[in-house]
């Protein structure tokens, strides 16, 4: 079982409490997001084992969310570490939640947060949040590691780049499809875009191609 293989029954879970949940959010494996007011923050982070470095990530991710889940894959013995009380007396001091997710995809809960987590870092919890908001969808599965990330900036180069198919268009004109069109297109993170007079902007080679359909029928990356 891959980390990414946690990723379903996790969200599976997270949407029954309630929550939108999406993946790979901010380098967190896992968001979710309640529509209270204020919005309400889960944080999951996943391993293949239950470890310190996954204790470490969740303390990192209780600086700008309102609650940690650590999640793993069960142990096959009870030697695993989830069944070690030390293990889950210092998660419940932490305030973390506990969750074993097994071979067919069974979600248990360890330890419950006894808790919200303090937010003391408004800045990236803000990030977070807007990042999330800005996503279409949840085009990232949770736990990916090493590979591009699909992130609500990279949807709306995609989404510019479409309408540029076209023809040349006004930072104006795009605006009316994507909120930050102007930024993006003077930016050109991507190298997809090339100002074809004043105010009028167009598809370089490589924007084309990023957004074309491929001749052969495949996808495009």
């Amino acid at each position: 079982m891959a980390e990414t293989e946690l990723y379903l029954p996790l969200k599976a879970f997270m949407e029954a409490a309630g929550y939108v949940v999406k993946g790979e959010v901010n380098d967190c494996d896992l968001v979710g997001v309640r529509d209270d007011d204020p919005p309400v923050v889960v944080v999951c982070e996943m391993k293949l084992a239950f470890n310190l470095e996954l204790v470490m990530q969740g303390v990192k991710r209780a600086a700008f969310c309102d609650e940690v889940w650590l999640a793993a894959r069960a142990a096959k013995t009870a030697r695993g570490r989830e069944h070690d009380a030390r293990f889950r007396n210092l998660c419940r001091r932490l305030g973390f939640g506990v969750i074993a997710v097994s071979e067919a995809g069974d979600v248990a809960v360890i330890v419950t947060p006894f808790a919200p987590t303090p937010r003391r870092d408004a800045k990236r919890r803000s990030r977070l949040l807007d990042e999330h908001k800005r996503r279409v969808g949840d085009p990232q599965v949770g736990g990916g590691r090493g590979k591009p990330i699909m992130t609500a900036y990279r949807q709306d180069c995609i989404a510019c780049a479409t309408a540029l198919l076209s023809g040349p268009q006004s930072p104006k004109q795009l605006r009316a499809l994507v909120t930050r069109a102007p930024t993006i297109l003077r930016s050109n993170v991507y190298g997809w875009f090339v100002r074809e007079s004043r105010g009028i902007y167009g598809l370089s080679e490589l924007g084309r191609a990023a957004v074309s359909p491929p001749q052969d029928g495949t996808k495009a990356s």
